[in-house]
C-alpha cells in the first residue's frame, strides 16, 4: 500500500466519523425542536388567549385613517367611537367625550383639566359584538394644540363605574 493510499484511507476513516458524529448532532437537535414545539403548542392549548376589548376614534368615514389633525377656530371635527367587546361576558358601558389642551393630563385613569362635553348613554355590548356610535363632533374656540377625549367606563351590576380605556386625538387649531 502506498503512501498516498494510506492518507486517502485515514482522511476517509476521518470523514466517515465526522458524518457520523454530524448525523448524531443533526437528531438530537431535531428531538430538542420536536421538543420545544410540543411544548408551546401544549402551553398554547392549555392557555387561551386572555379576554380583551378594541377601543378607538374612527374619523368621519369610520375609518382608523386620517384623521382631522388640523381645524380651523369653530369649525366642526366628526368623527365616531368605536368598541369591540371580547371580554367574554356581557357588559354595560358608557362613554364620556371631553376636549382638552395643553394643560390637560391624559392617564391611564382618566382625564384631569378635561372639559366636559356630553355623555353617550349606557348601553349594554354583548360578548363579540362591536358597536359604533353616532356621528360625533366638536369645535374648539380657542387657537393651539387641542385634544378629543373619549373616556370608556364600565358599570358594575351595583351601579358603580371604573375606567376601561381612554382614547384621544390631538388636533391643531388655527385661526
Amino acid at each position: 500500500m502506498s503512501i498516498k493510499e494510506e492518507v486517502s484511507s485515514k482522511e476517509d476513516q476521518e470523514a466517515k466519523k465526522g458524518f457520523k458524529h454530524f448525523g448524531k448532532i443533526l437528531t438530537v437537535c431535531l428531538i430538542v425542536g420536536i421538543l420545544i414545539i410540543t411544548g408551546f403548542i401544549i402551553f398554547y392549548a392549555i392557555n387561551p388567549e386572555n379576554p380583551y376589548h378594541v377601543y378607538t376614534i374612527l374619523n368621519e368615514d369610520k375609518r382608523m385613517e386620517a384623521y382631522p389633525i388640523n381645524a380651523s377656530v369653530g369649525e366642526d371635527i366628526y368623527f365616531y367611537v368605536g368598541l369591540g367587546n371580547y371580554l367574554e361576558e356581557n357588559l354595560i358601558f358608557t362613554i364620556r367625550i371631553s376636549k382638552g389642551d395643553n394643560t390637560t393630563i391624559l392617564t391611564p385613569f382618566g382625564t384631569l383639566n378635561g372639559i366636559y362635553n356630553y355623555t353617550a348613554a349606557n348601553f349594554i355590548l354583548s360578548h363579540e359584538r362591536i358597536w359604533i356610535s353616532n356621528q360625533l363632533n366638536m369645535s374648539f374656540y380657542e387657537t393651539g394644540k387641542r385634544i378629543i377625549i373619549a373616556e370608556l367606563y364600565g358599570i358594575t351590576a351595583e351601579s358603580k363605574e371604573f375606567i376601561y380605556n381612554v382614547v384621544f386625538l390631538r388636533v391643531n387649531v388655527t385661526l
